[in-house]
């Protein structure tokens, strides 16, 4: 049976992880309509993954005894200067969410809920490799700057993006 505190934060997290879904569509749809297809692809994709730590939040909560809550969200920013400005906030983003964890983590230890401590270690991981992915593709268009040609390749190669974590393990293609 989880204690109050730790549903109270666990559904606290399901809202964050539902608005990081948002964030990715919002940065989709944005990306789409400017012709980046590859970006698009990439963060349609990114949107359902935030999705589904959502949803294993909630059915968490819910077998724990927990009644997990669907709360109302905060809307996404729609528009961006740039791709770079784009990818920059969605760094912001993945930073947010981590402290988010972190918190949530800390409240588990405060409580002793050595169960959800364990649980929340896959998302520790997760935002690990979250935060990765944004800085390398931030390394990257950082290199291409202003040429066309390098973002026309940079929109048809994150398509394929892999970055190899030092906490996940390696996933099979």
């Amino acid at each position: 049976m989880l204690k109050e505190s730790i549903e109270k934060a666990l559904n606290d997290q399901v809202r964050v992880e539902a608005e990081s879904s948002q964030v990715y569509l919002a940065m989709a749809c944005w990306a789409e309509v400017k012709g980046l297809d590859g970006i698009a692809q990439f963060m349609f994709a990114q949107s359902d993954e935030e999705r589904e730590h959502m949803l294993k939040l909630v059915k968490y909560i819910n077998e724990r005894g927990g009644h997990a809550q669907v709360s109302a969200l905060a809307a996404p920013n729609v528009t961006f200067g740039s791709f770079q400005e784009m990818f920059e906030k969605l760094l912001k983003h993945e930073i947010f969410v981590s402290e988010c964890i972190n918190k949530l983590v800390e409240i588990t230890l405060d409580e002793k809920d050595f169960s959800t401590h364990n649980f929340l270690q896959w998302y520790v991981a997760e935002q690990i490799e979250e935060e990765a992915v944004a800085r390398t593709i931030l390394d990257k268009i950082n290199m291409i700057g202003d040429d066309k040609g390098g973002l026309y390749l940079f929109d048809r190669d994150i398509k394929q993006l892999s970055v190899e974590s030092s906490v996940a393990p390696p996933t099979q293609n």
